[in-house]
């Protein structure tokens, strides 16, 4: 689950980081408290969308005064934010960001996420900061610094120092990166966050340390015991689809092709989409509706996928492990009786049960193709989307 840099700045507050002055506005009536809160003069005002790529795409701007902050916030507030991670349609602008505008000396890049490789925490340092991180470790490899926590001794101060030392930071600066680090890292844990990323992290003119912008992403598993930062999801982020799925509690992500997937595993789900492509067809979406399916999850699954107008075709291919497929295959006719869907639907199932699973959605009477394995399945969802 995303935050928005506002709700990430809070969150950083609350653990004794420094950050900059900032105010929230959700109306034009707003900016003059706002702009006299963080000290009038020059600021800056930022878009808050659940995207990077904001500065590229006219979403933080530089006010040199009242004046021209109010023109932005007129511009930005109700429109929709097209940048290179979330184009073609962008997201809804509802707040904005102001905040004072700083005396720039250095921009740093440093992030903490979860290397999985070494089953480890890993942090990230750079000093060419503002930068994309992915650009980066492109292009310039030697930049990217990096260091592995173990969860158990947990963050060392001679890591912060090593990373301190690398990116160039002068004696006096030295111990305040070292405190931010070891304040980053307790946010990164007790909030059970996927990533916390400050990009820049800025070096002022008189050599405070600073988080310019920041990104944090829970881990969604963790949401139950995290319920102060769950209340803070904004569900105009996500497209509708994704917003009913968490709703209903199935894993639903949006893409851009034409033939709708339901499966039952994340991993299923992956090569699924894998297999469609490798036919020559585009996944509409990526659906899991988990080990337990049910009639009712599936029938909830069925609504979501036929949400998305382009879908011309749905593959359902569910592996019976926990579950039996002869009831899934109840289930799925149940629901494609009820849904009352109008596009060919192909389904592969395997497992237990799998033979009698099949002789019902042959003996059902509805427009179900059932293939023999998950190749066929494929290259008939591909077909009939292609009709």
């Amino acid at each position: 689950m995303n935050l928005h840099e506002y709700q990430a700045k809070a969150v950083l507050a609350d653990y004794g980081v420094a950050i900059p002055r900032g105010e929230v506005i959700a109306d034009i009536g707003q900016c003059a408290a706002a702009h006299a809160a963080v000290g009038g003069g020059r600021c800056v005002v930022k878009a808050q969308v659940h995207a990077g790529g904001r500065g590229k795409a006219g979403g933080v701007r530089l006010c040199e005064g009242l004046t021209e902050l109010e023109a932005a916030a007129r511009e930005l507030l109700g429109r929709r934010l097209v940048t290179d991670q979330n184009a073609p349609d962008g997201q809804p602008v509802q707040r904005l960001l102001v905040e004072e505008a700083l005396p720039i000396a250095r921009e740093l890049y440093l992030s903490l996420t979860v290397d999985r490789a070494a089953e480890r925490f890993g942090i990230v340092a750079s000093a060419a900061g503002g930068m994309e991180i992915e650009t980066l470790a492109a292009q310039a490899p030697d930049q990217v610094l990096r260091e592995t926590v173990h969860p158990v001794t947990g963050l060392m101060d001679y890591q912060g120092r090593n990373l301190a030392f690398a990116l160039g930071l002068t004696s006096g600066q030295v111990g305040a990166f070292v405190q931010l680090l070891r304040q980053l890292y307790r946010v990164f844990v007790e909030k059970d966050l996927a990533l916390l990323e400050v990009n820049p992290l800025v070096v002022t003119a008189d050599e405070r340390l600073l988080p310019l912008d920041c990104k944090m992403v829970v881990d969604d598993n963790a949401l139950w015991r995290q319920k102060v930062l769950a209340a803070l999801m904004d569900a105009s982020q996500l497209d509708p689809k994704e917003a009913e799925a968490h709703r209903h509690g199935v894993n639903y992500i949006a893409l851009d092709g034409d033939i709708g997937c339901m499966v039952n595993g994340a991993g299923l789900a992956m090569a699924t989409m894998d297999l469609i492509q490798l036919a020559g067809g585009r996944p509409a979406n990526f659906l899991d509706v988990g080990g337990g399916a049910t009639a009712d999850s599936v029938a909830e699954a069925l609504r979501i996928i036929l949400a998305d107008p382009k879908v011309r075709a749905i593959l359902i291919n569910i592996f019976g492990g926990i579950v039996r497929c002869d009831l899934i295959a109840e289930g799925i006719i149940q629901a494609v009786a009820r849904v009352g869907v109008k596009v060919p639907v192909v389904v592969r199932l395997e497992g237990t049960r799998a033979a009698e699973g099949r002789a019902l959605l042959a003996a059902s009477g509805l427009s179900i193709i059932a293939a023999n394995d998950l190749t066929d399945a494929a290259r008939r969802a591909v077909e009939e989307a292609l009709r």
